[in-house]
């Protein structure tokens, strides 16, 4: 085999380590080719990854049989044998399982108490990878015996050796802080020996709207209009890909953002000038949607319970994603198809792709256009009360932010002594 082959075996095995898959090798190996086309891999890395794939299974096959124990007459005192396990399972983007099991307990009780309180999948990932991170760097040491001297010396291991930036340092804080209170019940100690990085004041990357007009030129659909309403309404890129056609009211040209940052709700106004845009998004959606009817497909994702409050809704049309995927997701319990959203990863690609095809000397990504959203709207005269409202902050500190994005007319008016 050569290093291609290797190559690809190894994101085969990680394949097959992160997602649940069925039994049948032929189902995951399908599964597998599906992923690579979601990556954009050409037919030929396709075929490439399937024939190293079949490979691995040959060479598997011949150890198996060469390595395989005589045959020897089981006795009262021989161990059955047991299925093998996978070291680690994975489970919303963090490990579940490790070499320790009191680690593991720790784990479990922190997403327990994360879920009990609804906080987002992203907290729940964010804590999860952190506490492994600690557990890795404290190595053999049992969850009961920390203190906030192993914090310490990991945050200060963090900054001194590893030169991570102020904010990673305080998520880290936050996690681990979580960790002590909710999960170990433990007294973190004294806040003050634990050192906490300041942050420095971020200035937000702003965009004209002929820099604006510029990336929508380079950009197909759908992701045109996901721009769009990112800088029209003032979206984040969650808030808009999480869309469903009932959140869209033309009578009255409001858009209503359900389940936004901190599981709160906002409406927006729909910009006028994209509202053919908007519809004719919504009849490909119905059209996709009774061609997964005749499928049989079981529907889209739901959040919650609300499956079991309401069985028939994820066939309903009004709950069926704006900007829905280009492929069906296997979820392998029930054996159903089910239709998912728009991967947020596309959408940066298509946004990194359309600002290096304008020749922008700024860094862009897809929370840049409502920071553009709410400066333009800062600069139209608009009350910041107002533009608090429809960014949906809860702090108006939050939103003053804007003001430092909009030059003063003294700093306007001042003139460089190299210009005397």
């Amino acid at each position: 085999m050569s290093p291609f082959h290797f190559s690809y075996c190894r994101y085969y095995l990680d394949f097959c380590g992160k997602y649940p898959l069925p039994d049948s090798k032929s189902e995951r190996v399908k599964l597998f080719i599906n992923k690579l086309r979601e990556k954009k891999q050409t037919q030929e890395q396709q075929k490439y990854a399937a024939y190293a794939v079949s490979l691995f299974f040959e060479i598997q096959k011949k150890m198996d049989v060469s390595l395989s124990p005589r045959t020897v007459t089981p006795t009262a005192s021989s161990p059955k044998p047991s299925p093998l396990q996978p070291r680690r399972l994975w489970e919303d983007g963090y490990a579940v399982t490790s070499e320790s099991p009191e680690w593991d307990k720790v784990i479990s009780g922190l997403a327990a108490e994360i879920k009990t309180r609804h906080y987002s999948r992203k907290t729940l990932k964010t804590y999860a990878l952190w506490a492994r991170q600690f557990q890795k760097f404290l190595r053999h040491k049992p969850p009961l015996d920390l203190s906030s001297t192993d914090v310490k010396e990991y945050l200060t291991y963090l900054a001194v050796k590893c030169h991570v930036a102020a904010s990673t340092q305080n998520q880290t804080f936050n996690a681990l802080l979580f960790l002590f209170r909710h999960v170990l019940k433990k007294d973190f100690g004294e806040h003050r020996d634990i050192p906490r990085a300041k942050r420095t004041r971020y200035i937000p990357v702003v965009l004209s709207r002929q820099e604006i007009d510029a990336v929508l030129k380079h950009l197909s659909h759908p992701y045109d209009l996901v721009v769009k309403l990112l800088y029209g309404c003032g979206l984040r890129l969650f808030e808009c890909l999480k869309l469903r056609l009932h959140n869209f009211n033309f009578d009255v040209g409001i858009l209503t953002i359900h389940d936004g940052k901190g599981k709160k709700d906002r409406t927006v106004p729909i910009p006028q000038s994209i509202l053919p845009e908007l519809k004719a998004q919504i009849e490909r959606v119905m059209e996709l949607h009774d061609q997964d009817i005749t499928a049989g497909y079981a529907g889209v994702f739901m959040d919650g319970l609300l499956e079991k409050k309401y069985p028939a809704a994820s066939k309903e049309l009004v709950w069926q994603w704006f900007f829905p995927a280009k492929t069906l997701t296997l979820v392998p319990v029930p054996r159903e198809y089910r239709r998912y959203y728009l991967h947020e990863t596309h959408v940066q690609k298509a946004i990194r792709a359309a600002v290096f095809k304008a020749k922008l000397t700024k860094r862009v990504s897809s929370h840049t256009f409502r920071h553009s959203f709410a400066t333009h709207l800062l600069q139209a005269n608009y009350d910041i009360r107002t533009i608090q409202e429809l960014l949906g902050h809860s702090d108006v500190r939050t939103t003053m932010i804007y003001t430092h994005t909009i030059q003063s007319r003294t700093v306007k008016e001042a003139k460089s002594p190299l210009d005397f």
